[in-house]
Protein backbone atom coordinates (compact mmCIF):
# COMPACT_ATOMS: atom_id res chain seq x y z
CA UNK A 1 0.00 0.00 0.00
CA UNK A 2 1.22 3.44 -0.87
CA UNK A 3 -0.46 6.59 0.39
CA UNK A 4 -2.09 8.46 -2.46
CA UNK A 5 -3.83 11.77 -2.92
CA UNK A 6 -6.84 12.82 -0.89
CA UNK A 7 -10.45 12.69 -2.01
CA UNK A 8 -12.00 15.31 0.25
CA UNK A 9 -10.62 14.90 3.74
CA UNK A 10 -9.89 11.18 3.46
CA UNK A 11 -6.63 9.78 2.12
CA UNK A 12 -6.68 7.12 -0.54
CA UNK A 13 -4.19 4.29 -0.71
CA UNK A 14 -2.80 2.69 -3.86
CA UNK A 15 -3.47 -1.05 -4.00
CA UNK A 16 -2.35 -3.67 -6.50
CA UNK A 17 -4.94 -6.37 -7.12
CA UNK A 18 -4.28 -9.65 -8.95
CA UNK A 19 -7.26 -11.35 -10.57
CA UNK A 20 -7.26 -14.77 -12.21
CA UNK A 21 -10.11 -15.20 -14.66
CA UNK A 22 -11.26 -17.54 -17.37
CA UNK A 23 -9.95 -16.49 -20.76
CA UNK A 24 -13.38 -15.72 -22.24
CA UNK A 25 -14.80 -12.81 -24.27
CA UNK A 26 -16.25 -10.05 -22.08
CA UNK A 27 -14.50 -11.07 -18.84
CA UNK A 28 -12.19 -8.04 -18.77
CA UNK A 29 -15.02 -5.70 -19.72
CA UNK A 30 -17.06 -6.87 -16.72
CA UNK A 31 -14.15 -6.09 -14.36
CA UNK A 32 -13.52 -2.63 -15.87
CA UNK A 33 -17.25 -1.83 -15.79
CA UNK A 34 -17.47 -2.75 -12.12
CA UNK A 35 -14.72 -0.22 -11.30
CA UNK A 36 -16.44 2.45 -13.42
CA UNK A 37 -19.82 1.84 -11.72
CA UNK A 38 -18.19 2.30 -8.30
CA UNK A 39 -16.45 5.50 -9.43
CA UNK A 40 -12.86 4.28 -9.08
CA UNK A 41 -10.23 5.08 -11.66
CA UNK A 42 -7.88 2.27 -12.63
CA UNK A 43 -4.33 3.70 -12.54
CA UNK A 44 -2.79 0.69 -14.26
CA UNK A 45 -4.17 -2.41 -15.95
CA UNK A 46 -2.12 -5.30 -17.34
CA UNK A 47 -3.60 -8.49 -18.77
CA UNK A 48 -1.83 -11.57 -20.02
CA UNK A 49 -1.77 -15.33 -20.17
CA UNK A 50 -0.79 -17.55 -17.25
CA UNK A 51 0.71 -21.01 -16.99
CA UNK A 52 -2.77 -22.32 -17.90
CA UNK A 53 -3.99 -21.66 -21.44
CA UNK A 54 -7.60 -21.11 -20.36
CA UNK A 55 -6.76 -18.61 -17.56
CA UNK A 56 -5.63 -14.98 -17.80
CA UNK A 57 -4.15 -12.79 -15.08
CA UNK A 58 -5.27 -9.20 -14.66
CA UNK A 59 -3.16 -6.88 -12.50
CA UNK A 60 -4.98 -3.71 -11.48
CA UNK A 61 -3.62 -0.67 -9.63
CA UNK A 62 -6.30 1.46 -7.95
CA UNK A 63 -6.58 4.25 -5.33
CA UNK A 64 -9.06 3.57 -2.54
CA UNK A 65 -9.36 3.06 1.20
CA UNK A 66 -9.23 -0.43 2.74
CA UNK A 67 -13.00 -0.77 3.23
CA UNK A 68 -13.90 0.06 -0.39
CA UNK A 69 -11.12 -2.32 -1.49
CA UNK A 70 -12.76 -5.14 0.44
CA UNK A 71 -16.09 -4.30 -1.22
CA UNK A 72 -14.44 -4.26 -4.65
CA UNK A 73 -12.90 -7.69 -4.00
CA UNK A 74 -16.28 -9.09 -2.90
CA UNK A 75 -17.97 -7.67 -6.01
CA UNK A 76 -15.27 -9.12 -8.27
CA UNK A 77 -15.79 -12.56 -6.74
CA UNK A 78 -19.42 -12.36 -7.87
CA UNK A 79 -18.46 -11.69 -11.50
CA UNK A 80 -18.78 -14.45 -14.06
CA UNK A 81 -15.39 -15.87 -15.11
CA UNK A 82 -13.47 -14.59 -12.04
CA UNK A 83 -11.54 -17.42 -10.37
CA UNK A 84 -9.38 -15.68 -7.73
CA UNK A 85 -8.83 -12.18 -6.36
CA UNK A 86 -5.92 -11.14 -4.14
CA UNK A 87 -4.18 -7.96 -3.12
CA UNK A 88 -0.44 -7.99 -3.79
CA UNK A 89 0.87 -6.56 -0.55
CA UNK A 90 4.03 -4.41 -0.64
CA UNK A 91 7.04 -6.32 0.65
CA UNK A 92 5.28 -9.63 0.07
CA UNK A 93 5.25 -9.33 -3.71
CA UNK A 94 7.48 -8.47 -6.65
CA UNK A 95 6.12 -5.85 -9.06
CA UNK A 96 7.62 -4.95 -12.41
CA UNK A 97 6.80 -2.80 -15.41
CA UNK A 98 8.16 -2.40 -18.93
CA UNK A 99 8.58 0.96 -20.63
CA UNK A 100 9.67 1.97 -24.11
CA UNK A 101 10.95 5.56 -24.21
CA UNK A 102 11.98 7.40 -27.38
CA UNK A 103 14.44 10.15 -26.44
CA UNK A 104 15.97 12.90 -28.55
CA UNK A 105 19.61 11.90 -28.88
CA UNK A 106 21.89 13.86 -31.19
CA UNK A 107 25.29 12.17 -31.49
CA UNK A 108 26.99 14.58 -29.05
CA UNK A 109 24.49 13.71 -26.21
CA UNK A 110 24.39 9.93 -26.66
CA UNK A 111 27.23 9.10 -24.27
CA UNK A 112 25.38 10.78 -21.39
CA UNK A 113 22.13 8.95 -22.26
CA UNK A 114 23.92 5.61 -22.56
CA UNK A 115 25.52 6.15 -19.13
CA UNK A 116 22.05 6.74 -17.63
CA UNK A 117 20.77 3.64 -19.39
CA UNK A 118 23.62 1.60 -17.95
CA UNK A 119 22.76 2.65 -14.38
CA UNK A 120 19.13 1.55 -14.86
CA UNK A 121 19.98 -1.58 -16.88
CA UNK A 122 18.01 -0.11 -19.78
CA UNK A 123 18.59 -1.56 -23.23
CA UNK A 124 18.76 0.37 -26.48
CA UNK A 125 15.90 -1.17 -28.46
CA UNK A 126 16.29 1.07 -31.52
CA UNK A 127 18.73 3.67 -32.78
CA UNK A 128 18.00 6.47 -35.22
CA UNK A 129 20.00 9.47 -36.47
CA UNK A 130 18.50 11.82 -33.84
CA UNK A 131 16.78 9.52 -31.33
CA UNK A 132 17.19 6.41 -29.18
CA UNK A 133 14.46 4.05 -28.00
CA UNK A 134 15.16 2.60 -24.58
CA UNK A 135 13.59 -0.54 -23.16
CA UNK A 136 13.48 -0.38 -19.36
CA UNK A 137 12.25 -3.15 -17.07
CA UNK A 138 12.05 -2.63 -13.35
CA UNK A 139 9.90 -1.58 -10.47
CA UNK A 140 7.47 1.21 -11.36
CA UNK A 141 9.51 3.55 -9.15
CA UNK A 142 12.70 2.74 -11.09
CA UNK A 143 10.88 3.44 -14.37
CA UNK A 144 9.67 6.77 -12.94
CA UNK A 145 13.24 7.69 -11.98
CA UNK A 146 14.67 6.79 -15.39
CA UNK A 147 11.92 8.76 -17.13
CA UNK A 148 12.60 11.79 -14.93
CA UNK A 149 16.32 11.70 -15.74
CA UNK A 150 15.92 11.40 -19.54
CA UNK A 151 13.05 13.93 -19.76
CA UNK A 152 15.42 16.97 -19.96
CA UNK A 153 16.93 15.41 -23.11
CA UNK A 154 13.51 15.44 -24.77
CA UNK A 155 11.09 12.53 -24.54
CA UNK A 156 9.45 12.13 -27.95
CA UNK A 157 7.23 9.15 -27.08
CA UNK A 158 6.66 6.94 -24.08
CA UNK A 159 4.61 3.83 -23.42
CA UNK A 160 4.37 1.73 -20.26
CA UNK A 161 2.83 -1.70 -19.82
CA UNK A 162 1.37 -1.17 -16.39
CA UNK A 163 2.26 -3.18 -13.30
CA UNK A 164 2.48 -6.91 -13.14
CA UNK A 165 3.28 -8.80 -9.99
CA UNK A 166 3.56 -12.07 -8.12
CA UNK A 167 3.93 -12.98 -4.48
CA UNK A 168 7.54 -13.54 -3.49
CA UNK A 169 8.99 -17.03 -3.94
CA UNK A 170 10.19 -16.88 -0.33
CA UNK A 171 6.58 -16.52 0.88
CA UNK A 172 6.05 -20.12 2.02
CA UNK A 173 2.34 -19.74 2.60
CA UNK A 174 1.90 -18.27 -0.87
CA UNK A 175 -0.91 -16.26 -2.34
CA UNK A 176 -3.63 -18.68 -1.22
CA UNK A 177 -3.61 -17.36 2.33
CA UNK A 178 -4.74 -13.93 1.06
CA UNK A 179 -7.29 -14.93 -1.51
CA UNK A 180 -10.48 -16.82 -1.91
CA UNK A 181 -10.45 -19.72 -4.33
CA UNK A 182 -13.75 -19.93 -6.17
CA UNK A 183 -13.20 -22.75 -8.66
Amino acid sequence: MVRGHGRGSEYLVKHTIAVLLENKPGALMRIASMFARRGYNIDSLAVGPTERQDVSRVTIRVDCDQHPLEQIEKQMHKLVNVLRVAELAPGESIERELALIKVTAPPDRRAELLALADVFHARVADLGPEALVFEVVGSPEEIDSFEELVRPHGVKELVRTGRIGLTRASDRKGIKRRQQVLR
